[in-house]
């Protein structure tokens, strides 16, 4: 089964003089043509925007949507006097807490939540595949939960947070899981225990409605979709490509073992937080991470579990859809490329330490947001 993919990318707006966070969104967004299908939308804080990919068949046909967006929306940000930024924080801070998009329900966030919303300027990337039977996607959910601490490990890019290194892989992770519904979802029954669960977070206050179900993957509020939304926005688009052969890969195999009749692998709700929070701490495992993957709930004998063991077990899963689709060397070219390179967290410290510079952090992160 051929499954369509699309991606969601927020993107920080950076001042071209102090590489600090500016609220020029409805500048860009004017020099901006919308269209039907995707484009570049509001965020909710004005030092943002949002690229949203067209839904697609294939990587090489996401791919040149994903630099076509990303180029358009930085020479309108140039227009604006700021840059396009692919960060999952803000490196050197912006002038005060950002202000919001004044829209009814943003104020009621605001209203609900208070001081949380003074550090919403964080960006994620969102991968979504078409699933369009609710009750298959609640169950392709519970397959890709185990999977959540090894695409963050990958995916983390966000060392830096208002001119401080916080030590951590991805501190969005840290910053977004202040939100009462963040975090690696629930293991539920099908749509019908979905439909209650919502019913009773919204009664409770904890959330508005289900669009703030910020769970790391959850069927789409507002598409025929599942959406993993687990990973710190990308450097570079070849970067957001290899998320969603991944995601897509892993999805493709969850709906297989859902028709099949499989039960997806038990991993306990505190171990598989737990697991997230080391994958955002300390990244890929040439830093230390330890998870659950595919539902081993326990670090081996010398401490690990993700490393090379977890990425490969991600790769034996996904092997079969991954060459039924073609995409095997693009996959394994990507993975190969971010090794050597480093990880998106890793980069941006490369990047600091040749001048002890923050400024150059922002200037590599603009560049490689358009790079080909």
């Amino acid at each position: 089964m051929a499954l369509t993919v699309g991606v969601e990318e927020e993107f920080l707006l950076t001042d071209v003089t102090t590489r600090r966070a500016v609220c020029r969104s409805a500048d860009v967004l004017r020099a901006t043509v919308p269209r039907v299908g995707g484009g570049i939308v509001a965020e909710m804080a004005e030092t943002q925007v949002e690229t949203v990919s067209r839904v697609c068949a294939d990587l090489p046909e996401l791919r040149s949507e994903l630099l076509g967006l990303r180029r358009v929306a930085a020479r309108a940000a140039e227009d604006a006097g700021c840059r396009l930024v692919g960060s999952g924080t803000v490196v050197l801070g912006s002038p005060g807490p950002p202000p919001v998009l004044d829209r009814p329900r943003y104020h009621r966030i605001v209203e609900r939540f208070g001081p949380l919303v003074d550090q919403q300027c964080v960006c994620s990337c969102h991968v979504h595949v078409g699933i369009a039977d609710h009750d298959e996607a609640v169950q392709v959910v519970n397959h890709l939960r185990p999977w959540l601490p090894v695409l963050l490990a990958i995916s983390g890019n966000s060392p830096y947070w208002e001119g401080r290194d916080t030590g951590y892989h991805s501190w969005r992770t840290q910053l977004w899981g202040r939100w009462p519904m963040a975090g690696p979802p629930p293991r539920l029954a099908g749509a019908a225990e979905y439909r209650e669960v919502v019913a009773d977070l919204v009664g409770s206050g904890a959330i508005l409605d289900d669009a703030m179900l910020y769970w790391y993957v959850r069927p789409s509020h507002h598409q025929p979709t599942v959406e993993v939304r687990v990973a710190d926005v990308p450097q570079a688009v070849d970067d957001a490509v290899l998320l969603a052969a991944l995601v897509k890969g892993l999805a493709t195999t969850a709906l297989a073992e859902v028709r099949a009749g499989r039960g997806a692998p038990h991993v306990a709700d505190q171990v598989l937080r737990a697991a997230c929070w080391r994958a955002s701490r300390y990244g890929l495992p040439e830093d230390g991470v330890a998870g659950a993957a595919a539902g081993a709930a326990a670090p081996a004998a010398d401490g690990r579990t993700w490393s090379t063991t977890g990425v490969s077990a991600l790769l034996n899963h996904i092997g079969p859809v991954l060459d039924a689709a073609g995409e095997t060397g693009f996959v394994l070219d990507a993975l190969r490329e971010r090794r050597l390179g480093g990880s998106g967290s890793h980069r941006q410290r490369l990047a600091h330490r040749r001048r002890g510079r923050l400024e150059d952090v922002v200037d590599m992160l603009a560049d490689r947001a358009v790079a080909g």
